[in-house]
């Protein structure tokens, strides 16, 4: 009869465990949650009541986002500005973004004043604009 001896673990080495791989997720999970956390921040930083179309789009976050709300204030991605020095503000912006402009507008806001908006944004180098709904609930 063969007699098996058993080793315990101090003869063998101590066991390890390697936190590299676990520090590498953790890292990656954390860069996602503060990117999507700040996309949707952005697109919901003014509270606007904006108009519904049946279809809509996924905004782009590199573009430059006009808004103006119901009391006909203008913020360009977020940051007050005014009508005056929004030409100013955003021609580097619509250049980058290759002549592409968000405009989001309360739909009870001054029509008058996103007519104003649009007419800067062209003098600005703005050639296409993409208009900020709501989806329409059935």
């Amino acid at each position: 009869m063969i007699r098996r001896t058993r080793r315990f673990r101090a003869d063998h080495d101590p066991v390890t465990f390697d936190f590299a791989p676990m520090v590498d997720i953790v890292l990656l999970l954390l860069i996602f949650f503060f990117l999507t956390s700040t996309l949707g921040a952005r697109q919901n930083a003014l509270p606007l009541d904006l108009p519904r179309a049946s279809r809509t789009v996924q905004e782009t976050p590199d573009l430059p986002i006009v808004s103006v709300n119901r009391a006909g204030q203008v913020f360009l991605n977020g940051q007050a500005t005014t009508l005056t020095r929004l030409g100013t503000q955003l021609k580097p912006l619509a250049a980058a973004s290759g002549g592409v402009v968000g405009v989001r507008a309360d739909k009870r806001g001054s029509y008058g004043t996103v007519v104003s908006v649009m007419d800067e944004i062209k003098k600005a180098g703005g050639t296409r604009l993409a208009l900020g709904t709501q989806t329409e609930t059935p």
